[in-house]
């Protein structure tokens, strides 16, 4: 070690006086001592003591030899990545070594006690409210106990006169009076059991969130332990691929869950990787593009909150092209180009995270697959966390992860559906809401509700799990509970029958028989001693976009019965689409009549009565925007259902319809039948 440490020191003498310049193969020769020195603190049994000395002996000739400047150095070997960094107790601290497993076991011990304390806290609930109906008793007993006295003053008066009766009345009175010197002992002993339960419960709840919280400290590890491979591996990456980039760390100090860092350990590589391939430009681009020729690639960790951190990962790079990524996302099938036109540049970037979108123009063994960036956001979310892009073309990228500090608890909310209680995370709950169902729109086929000025896909819980609902018991219902839930760049408000509160739950996994269950990411035991599952919301979110969201049942069967037969006018200037319109109307029972643009639809409205209009947008004269606008501003027909049947399908042309008065807004590429007929018969 000494020896190895004096060489150095005399590469490190000769560069502080400016006698040396170190070059790449120079620094990796400094590197490789470094790692040599931290094995020789810590030796494994695989390297005995000759072949250490044998291997000092050829590390100490390579860094005389870069001491001397000579430009004939051995290529060194590549680090050796199991390299021990030397102890982990060394210093003036003083520790104990404790096996990973042990403090596990020991967590999942404590971590047992939060269901007993909050059982407590609920017996505690529970004797509050004996009490609270034995005071109730009491005020009843109070109103009727002058009777009683009354009573007994009257039959010691005539007690003799009717005789038997007076001994049974006697007889109740007596246990009256006795019934109310019991209850009264009774309520005694009740309210001093109850404050002591609520003490006992205080003590034991305090004692337990200690506890609790001091064993997590024992698992929390700085982020450093995390990033103090990652200088090396930029290195070898940039070595490999000829360019040059500086790796910065900044708030490593921050210390998480060891699962935490676990997890997160392969997503971080692979989004380094994906820095160094796809960001970082060759030193001869850099220079033409005016930039430092060496990149930078930074690691930013900062505290968002008592129980949640931030870590940013950012490089200065070319950035990631949106239509490039549109172009792969096409080609993998993953989007039809109709949809890829339609998008805008953040939608676009969005797509990366989908599986088997990937740019590179060839698969390597760094990247290429398409795989990475979705495993990367399947981990995240695994975690309770979320992963977010920013980019800006030829100026670099940043990915955002937000993750949780611990993942043995969560605050939750307790919502209940079709009779069942889920926990929902409440990271992802942007808020709780209520609205009309008469507010409810439908948006390319999809019921929609206006949140915050912006419309939002709505869906009830109970179709996205798969549960049965009591529709009968909704139909007289105007008000509707839903909460909107925000992941993965999207918004989608959830129907809910009640939102029962929020809680602190612990999260406990479903074992290794149910590994994955969609919709489902865990499960909580209430104080009750009920099992509650915890839904996964990145699951949820996915399922939401599957299932037509249709917040009123469709009426048995196709055809509408005769007295309740509606007319409808289609409106489109292609004979073709209105034909086609035209005899799946008249099929499902509905008298039509049809007009060949807004126009002359306008003014056959102003002629006849319809219960409907279903128009195509792109119209001459009077196009369908233009066509609802009137509508909505006639008084006689401000009420009239109107279904805009389109193929413009940006958000600007939806939006506009919604903004116009449009009750529904269908896109042809998505058309089918069964979805058309189900619009027409909510809008009627």
């Amino acid at each position: 070690i000494e020896s190895v440490c004096q060489a150095v020191e005399g590469v490190f003498a000769k560069a502080k006086r400016n006698e040396l310049v170190l070059g790449v193969d120079a620094l990796d020769v400094l590197h490789r001592a470094m790692d040599k020195i931290g094995r020789l603190l810590a030796p494994s049994r695989s390297e005995g003591p000759v072949k250490g000395s044998v291997q000092s002996r050829d590390l100490i000739v390579r860094l005389e030899a870069v001491s001397r400047g000579s430009d004939n150095v051995e290529q060194p070997q590549p680090i050796d990545s199991g390299a021990s960094p030397g102890p982990a107790d060394g210093g003036k601290e003083q520790s104990v070594r404790v096996p990973a497993e042990h403090l596990d076991r020991l967590l999942l011990q404590v971590e047992e006690l939060v269901p007993a304390s909050m059982g407590a806290e609920h017996r505690t609930a529970e004797l509050r409210a004996l009490t609270v109906e034995m005071a109730h008793w009491k005020r009843e007993w109070a109103k009727v106990q002058f009777l009683a006295r009354s009573l007994r003053q009257s039959i010691d008066r005539d007690g003799e006169a009717r005789g038997g009766r007076v001994v049974v009345a006697r007889r109740l009175l007596d246990f009256l009076e006795w019934n109310d010197e019991f209850a009264g002992s009774f309520g005694t002993k009740l309210n001093l059991l109850s404050r002591v339960a609520d003490h006992d419960q205080r003590s034991l709840g305090g004692m337990v969130d200690s506890l609790l919280r001091d064993t997590k400290l024992l698992l929390l590890r700085p982020f450093s332990s995390l990033t103090e491979t990652f200088p090396g591996l930029v290195r070898d990456l940039c070595r490999q691929q000829g360019k040059e980039a500086s790796f910065h760390v900044q708030g490593a100090d921050i210390e998480i869950d060891r699962r935490i860092l676990q997890e997160i350990k392969d997503p971080l590589i692979h989004l380094i990787r994906n820095c160094v391939d796809h960001g970082i430009e060759k030193p001869e681009e850099r220079a033409r593009l005016h930039k430092e020729t060496r990149g930078t690639i930074t690691i930013a960790i900062e505290r968002k909150s008592a129980t949640r951190i931030e870590v940013t990962l950012s490089d200065d790079g070319a950035g990631i092209d949106p239509h490039k990524v549109k172009e792969a996302a096409r080609k993998a099938e993953v989007i039809p180009a109709s949809v890829a036109q339609a998008m805008d540049d953040a939608e676009a970037i969005a797509l990366i995270f989908q599986s088997g979108v990937s740019t590179s123009p060839i698969v390597t063994d760094i990247s290429g697959r398409g795989l990475g960036m979705a495993i990367v956001r399947e981990k995240v979310e695994k975690l309770g966390g979320e992963v977010t892009v920013d980019t800006r073309l030829g100026e670099g990228t940043t990915f955002r992860l937000l993750l949780p500090m611990t993942v043995s608890t969560l605050r939750g909310l307790l919502v209940r559906m079709a009779g069942q209680d889920f926990i929902i995370p409440g990271t992802f709950v942007e808020r709780v809401a209520s609205t009309r169902s008469d507010a409810l729109q439908t948006v390319e086929n999809r019921a929609t509700v206006m949140v915050g000025g912006a419309p939002v896909s709505f869906v009830r819980l109970s179709e996205v799990l798969g549960l049965p609902t009591d529709d009968e018991n909704k139909e007289g219902s105007t008000s509707l509970t839903m909460v909107i839930l925000a992941a993965s760049d999207r918004r989608i408000a959830f129907e809910v029958d009640e939102v029962v509160g929020e809680q602190e739950v612990l999260v406990k996994s479903l074992g290794p028989q149910l590994v994955r269950v969609r919709n489902v990411g865990g499960a909580a035991v209430l104080g009750s001693g009920k099992v509650v599952p915890i839904l996964n919301v990145a699951d949820l979110m996915k399922s939401a976009i599957k299932t037509v969201a249709l917040p009123v049942p469709a009426r048995q069967g196709g055809q509408p019965s005769a007295p309740d037969r509606k007319s409808i006018l289609v409106v489109d200037d292609s004979i073709t689409a209105r034909t086609l319109l035209k005899s799946i109307l008249e099929a499902a029972g509905y008298k039509v009549r049809a007009a060949v643009d807004g126009a002359e639809a306008f003014a056959t409205l102003r002629e006849s009565e319809f219960d409907l209009v279903v128009s195509d947008v792109d119209m001459p004269r009077l196009n369908g925007f233009e066509l609802t606008a009137k509508i909505r501003a006639n008084k006689k027909l401000a009420d009239l259902p109107v279904i805009l049947v389109t193929a413009l399908e940006s958000r600007q042309d939806r939006e506009r319809g919604i903004d116009v008065g449009a009750n529904a807004y269908i896109v042809k590429s998505s058309f089918e039948q069964s979805n058309l007929l189900d619009v027409v018969r909510r809008s009627l």
